[in-house]
Formats: C-alpha cells, structure tokens, sequence
C-alpha cells in the first residue's frame, strides 16, 4: 500500500485547531503564523519579515538562532542533556562559577532553574527560611512571575478571581517621575518622602515578620519605570533597619541589556539575593538564584529544600555558559550602551513630532515610550496603542505595550543586544509611520 502523501494543514485549519484545543494564557494570540527566525527578525509561513523589538519574550538579547547558541544545543543535546537533579555537570559547575565571576562579592552561592518565576519562588522561599520570618514587600506595578509566592508579590496584572494570596504580602508604591504622586515645591517627584511613607504604612500592616523585599530595578511589565538614583540605596537601608533582605529581580535588566553587566550597579548596592532568567538563558529557559555564602550556608544548616526536576540541567547550563562567552567577546554591554543611545535619539526626535508621545525613558536597550491623550478627544490611550501596534505589525515590526490603570499605554522596546544600527533605524521609521497613519498627532 503506497505511503500517503500528506500536505501542511491550511492557514484556516491552522486557527481552527489554534481556538479550538488552546488555553488562551493572556494577551491575545498575534495573527501570524512563524514559521522561523533569525537574528533580529521573525519570518511567518506567508514570507513576511517581522522585526522583533522584544526579543522574542524579553530574553532573546543574542538575536534568534545565534550561531554560538545553535552549535552549544547541537553538541551538549548529543552528549548530555537531562540528569537526576542530584548530579552534577561540568556546566553547571562552570556557570555557577562565572556567574560568580561577573557579580561583586559576597555574590558567590548560585541555583540554576528554569524561568524567572521559578527563580523568584526560590529565592521568596530563601529569604522566609533563613529570616524566619514570612512578610514580602514589593512595587504595585511589579511582575514577578506565576507561581504562587511570585505571583502573591506581582501587582501589575492578575490579581483578581483566584483565591488568597500567600499571607504577608505588602505593595509599596512606584517612585515614578513621569508621574509623581509626592512631589517637591518644583514639583518633581519627592521619593525620599514616599519611600518613608511607604514604610510608615508597612510598619503599621506588619505583624513584626518583615522577611524580604522583592523589587526590579527597572520595572519592566509596570511601564519601563526607573527609579531615581539613591532610591535603591535608601530602600537597602529601610531593609536593613528592619531585618530584611534585599532581593533584586534583574530578569529583564541583567546580563548587559541597559549597557552594564547589571542594572543595579548604577546605585552602588549589591543584593543580598540577586534573580535571573530570560536574559540569561537567551531565549532558552535558564534561570538563577545568586546569593552569599553566608546565606547559603543559613539556608542549607535549615534545610533548605528546592527539589525540582530541571534543577541544574546541563543542557541549558552550557547554553548559559556559551551566552557568557559571546556577551564578553562581544563587548555587549559596551555595545548595549551604545545602541541605546542611537535608539533613545530616534525615539526623542519621533516625540518632538508626534504629541502624543509623552515620555522616553528606560536605559540602554530597554526603552520606553508612553503614550498620552488629552481629554475630550474620544480616544483613550489603551485603544490608540492598541491601534499603533496593529499598524505596527502590518509594517513588519513587531511591538509590545504595556496597558494600566492610571497611566498611558507605554511600548516597551527591547531588541537583541545584536541588532545593528540599520535595523534600530527601519523599527524607529516604521514607529514614526505607525503613528502617523493612526491620526496620533
């Protein structure tokens, strides 16, 4: 009986199967199909060319199918893969030891998993064993993930509609200078005043069993928020003064992306826990815990028990290695640095034309840009982001905005750490075109 000659399913059949057996898990699924990628662009079934200003989900910062990862997962997927979670490999033995390399000291203790949320959960559970203590502060626009100790310190997005969250959990606010609640006579945002605020109403909630506090440095997923220099430093203190940990987020920050090897090297602190993923595994699912020897051994003298299955998985572990190797070789930081300055230029030359564009900010190749709307026009600035990326998209540029209450919608624009100058250039044209044709002036 002859073999039947088979045929790739149609674009329709293609949707029909995509609605009818998928959980839809947030935001709604983008219309295309892709069908591959590389470097900084995506390519759908149909031809088209895409040019991806998110790095794929925030991670990607070496480009899609960069030579170096691709050779890495060819030769380590042939040799070692998977192990049980209580053996070791060299690269995990290595990367541990690298990572340690590029962090200042006593950063030296690392936890190799899968996912930021994972990485977070870990290090919430860390911090509560080895403080003894339970209570969790974070940003109201935080997004730490989405697992349960994570997602009780996320406040962006997906609160409602599911039962308790883990007890102890407080939200202190966004020191946002774009949108200042304390403000000085100047009328600049006073954040020495609500950062105290903020812990007066802490101290008044807490039932004595303040264990950590739980921040990004740049709040990526809350609108591309940095906070002003020295309030990191002042919040160390205020954990400090409280017996608290400082546990630093750099999912979306670490590993080059704002033009230094970390973000928080900017305010001169170092982490008692410091949290990555995305960046790290560029676009695999690689994460990491980083602590001091001190806590570890704390830890481990309690028990500390993070059991999981892919828990220092090699595989993943010599792609992080190789992500290392190609961010020094490269000189990414330096280049980071670099782009992002090229990239913020274009962006404040498309505000001076368009007045809807009410703000830049961000740092190296993690911009932001937030869209506002007079009152009295009809237009809210949900529908006209919604509008401009869906031109976007028609363009062949793909974007991402971050839609909440009380502000604009913010675009975050964060592409490979890869991308050429040209490449930033067609994003910042397409942008500009997106705008203009959606009648935003």
């Amino acid at each position: 009986m002859a073999a039947a000659i088979t045929t790739p399913p149609s674009d329709d059949s293609f949707w029909s199967d995509a609605d009818r057996h998928l959980v839809r898990y947030g935001a709604e699924f983008t219309r295309e199909i892709i069908d591959r990628a590389a470097g900084s662009f995506l390519y759908t079934v149909d031809g088209r060319k895409i040019l991806d200003f998110t790095s794929g989900q925030m991670s990607a910062i070496l480009g899609h199918s960069h030579p170096a990862i691709v050779a890495t997962v060819q030769r380590q997927v042939a040799t070692l893969d998977h192990l049980y979670s209580g053996m070791l490999s060299r690269p995990v033995v290595d990367l541990a030891r690298r990572l340690a390399g590029t962090l200042p000291a006593p950063l030296e203790k690392a936890l190799l998993l899968t996912t930021g949320a994972e990485s977070n959960e870990a290090a919430i559970r860390l911090a509560k064993l080895v403080t003894g203590k339970h209570e969790i502060v974070s940003f109201a626009r935080s997004w730490h993930g989405m697992t349960q100790a994570a997602a009780s310190a996320t406040y962006s997005a997906g609160r409602k509609g599911y039962g308790p969250a883990a007890p102890g959990n407080f939200a202190i606010p966004v020191p946002n200078p774009y949108r200042p609640d304390f403000t000085t006579a100047d009328g600049s945002l006073d954040w020495r005043r609500q950062l105290d605020f903020a812990f007066d109403l802490i101290d008044a909630q807490s039932t004595g069993s303040l264990a950590a506090c739980l921040v990004e440095p740049i709040l990526s997923s809350g609108g591309v928020i940095e906070p002003p220099a020295g309030y990191f430093a002042a919040l160390r203190d205020k954990c400090r003064e409280r017996g608290m940990l400082l546990i630093l987020d750099e999912a979306q920050t670490g590993l080059c992306r704002t033009g230094t090897w970390y973000a928080f090297e900017r305010d001169g602190i170092v982490p008692d826990i410091l949290t990555l993923s995305k960046t790290l595994g560029a676009g695999l699912p690689l994460a990491a815990v980083i602590t001091s020897a001190e806590i570890e051994q704390e830890a481990y003298d309690r028990g500390f028990l993070f059991f999981t299955t892919h828990v220092a998985d090699p595989l993943v572990a010599a792609v992080g290695n190789t992500v290392l190797d190609v961010l020094t070789e490269d000189g990414l930081d330096t280049r980071a640095r670099s782009l992002g300055d090229f990239l913020r230029k274009g962006l404040t030359d498309i505000a001076g034309r368009h007045p809807v564009v009410g703000d830049i900010r961000g740092r190296g190749l993690l911009a932001g840009l937030e869209l506002v709307v007079e009152g009295g026009t009809g237009r809210s600035p949900d529908e006209l982001g919604a509008r401009i990326t869906r031109r976007c998209l028609e363009l062949g540029l793909h974007m991402n905005i971050v839609q909440l209450p009380g502000m604009g919608g913010v675009f975050r624009i964060a592409p490979p750490l890869t991308a050429t100058e040209d490449e930033l250039s067609l994003g910042l044209e397409i942008l500009d075109q997106a705008i203009d044709e959606t009648g935003a002036h």
